[in-house]
């Protein structure tokens, strides 16, 4: 852990608590506010003739530095220190300023300046207006709500790609921002290139606010992808799983015999580790820098989950399948003409289709005369409504069993237990829920060890004996905070719970609400066009 960060944070701390009771006495105001963190801020806003109402942006990444600032400066100007060279310095070397402030003995408060006496120049009304617009639209964005586009097709049926979606971040409770020194209206990289737009060497702990509701089931959330911890310092590859890129280099490490890897893992994902980072680089994120996804909701805390036959059971019971969810399917055309007449009464798209049929080539696959089969993503009803039409030859589902024994599937460990898993069959899983106790076994070992370790931040090992937690020998764990499990709606095209696992309740950003705007591209649909009759629609459960 870097501690100069807290102890710069620390020495701040007691710095004010020590200068602002002086400042507060000389300005007539209570003295022993400067010394209750919190209640100093909204003092000090009123010593210098601010609304209360500033403090907020204090909790905003990239404002607190704007407003401290103005704090500083506008601390000199009421003690009538206010010089170029005076606000420079608070401005610049606010602990500095400040303590010279309290020192000088002919230091006197002399109020705020009356500005409605002072004429403003155009510019600086300028300044202000957008300074003040950026402040609002950032405290806005970090407790209110978020704009979303859907990048990928991994939701569709009901989110499609190109849609604009309104994130509430009120409807689950907004996150206090874990990374204060932040650009304001930047994610996690600089436009343009691969440059972090936070400061990785101070964080705050997870704090969330209240929320309007709980998470509930099918609700459309938006969360920070749990793997995105590490990444690979590459545009193409920077939002991907880590995980999952380095076992594919450490299989090719490997040699690409599965056996061979499972022989000596932990040699075999050293030197791909190792590879990765000369190649590209590697960055740890924090939590609320990494990358957002959307998904569907399907497990709660407490439930267990299980896939049979590409149906989902909670608690042992089916679930309903909802109405815009997808299964690939092999669909067979006797010629070009019945897979076009298909395509137009489906409305499909490009994204419905297999991967390499783009626009440039779909007319000819059309015009073409023979017999063939195609990979399409259907709803339930499209795929009735293709085996009535009388166009297809065959339509059968797509076999996903090839995917058994694969390390991409959660929990990404070599088993026989979990060998059986793919994405149309696997669990049971119980979800983890906040004061639950879990016997620590093999099985539960491999379910819950990035819960434990990562999640959770406990330290925790399997030794020869058994298992320890945070040094102390267990074999039990009790779970600290809720999980979910997210699926997306277009099932066979989704990465999602199924391969990397649970999502914690402190990876919640909020409830993708309702659709505001929407187009679609020419690469992605085969034509470019704002679908007018989404806008304003809410997502649906």
């Amino acid at each position: 852990m870097n501690w100069i960060p807290w102890i710069l944070l620390l020495v701040a701390l007691v710095e004010h608590l020590i200068v602002l009771p002086r400042l507060f006495e000389r300005a007539g105001l209570p003295a022993w506010h400067g010394r209750v963190p919190g209640l100093n801020f909204v003092t000090w806003l009123k010593m210098i003739g601010r609304p209360w109402y500033w403090a907020i942006g204090l909790l905003v990444p990239g404002i607190n530095l704007i407003m401290l600032t103005i704090m500083h400066v506008e601390a000199g100007i009421v003690h009538n220190r206010r010089s170029t060279k005076d606000q420079w310095v608070l401005g610049a070397l606010p602990w500095y300023g400040l303590l010279d402030l309290v020192k000088s003995q002919d230091t006197q408060y002399v109020g705020p300046r009356d500005w409605s006496k002072t004429k403003k120049s155009g510019l600086r009304e300028w300044g202000e207006s957008i300074l003040w617009a950026v402040v609002v639209a950032s405290i806005v964005r970090a407790f209110v709500f978020e704009a979303f586009t859907i990048p990928t097709g991994s939701m569709e049926g009901s989110m499609l790609v190109g849609d604009y979606l309104y994130v509430s971040k009120t409807a689950y409770g907004p996150r206090v921002p874990e990374t204060p020194f932040t650009v304001p209206f930047v994610h996690n990289v600089l436009p343009g290139g691969m440059i972090p737009s936070y400061t990785s060497w101070f964080s705050l702990p997870y704090m969330r606010l209240p929320g309007i509701r709980d998470v509930e089931r099918y609700d459309a959330v938006v969360f920070n992808f749990p793997h995105g911890d590490t990444i690979v310092v590459d545009p193409s590859l920077a939002g991907h799983d880590y995980y999952a890129i380095l076992r594919r280099e450490a299989m090719n490490h490997a040699g690409g015999d599965r056996n061979a890897f499972l022989m000596d893992q932990d040699q075999h994902l050293e030197a791909a580790r190792r590879a990765l980072t000369k190649r590209f680089g590697l960055r740890a994120r924090p939590m609320d820098k990494m990358e957002n996804y959307v998904k569907r909701c399907v497990g709660l805390p407490g439930e267990t989950l299980e896939v049979i036959d590409r149906v989902l059971h909670i608690n042992g019971e089916p679930l309903p399948t909802p109405e815009n969810l997808q299964f690939e399917y092999v669909v067979g055309f006797s010629e070009g003409r019945a897979f076009a007449q298909a395509y137009e009464q489906l409305g499909l798209t490009l994204l419905d289709l297999q991967q390499g049929v783009q626009a440039s080539n779909l007319r000819q696959l059309m015009a073409y005369r023979d017999g063939f089969e195609l990979t399409i993503a259907l709803t339930d009803k499209e795929k009735e409504t293709l085996e009535n039409s009388g166009l297809t030859t065959s339509v059968v589902p797509m076999d996903h069993t090839s995917r058994r024994g694969s390390l991409d599937m959660f929990p990404n460990v070599a088993s026989p237990e979990f060998d059986t898993w793919d994405p149309d069959q696997l669990g049971p899983i119980l979800i983890p829920k906040a004061g639950m106790s879990v016997q620590l076994n093999e099985r539960n070992w491999a379910l819950y060890r990035r819960v434990i370790q990562v999640y959770e931040g406990h330290q925790a090992e399997q030794r020869e004996d058994g298992y320890y937690i945070d040094g102390q020998k267990s074999s039990t764990y009790t779970f600290d905070h809720n999980c979910y499990w997210m699926m997306g709606d277009n099932r066979h095209r989704s990465a999602d719970s199924r391969m990397w696992g649970f999502v914690p309740e402190t990876h919640i950003v909020g409830r993708a609400s309702f659709v505001w705007f929407s187009k679609q591209n020419v690469e992605q649909h085969g034509e470019a066009k704002i679908r007018w009759n989404r806008m304003f629609n809410a997502v649906e459960r």
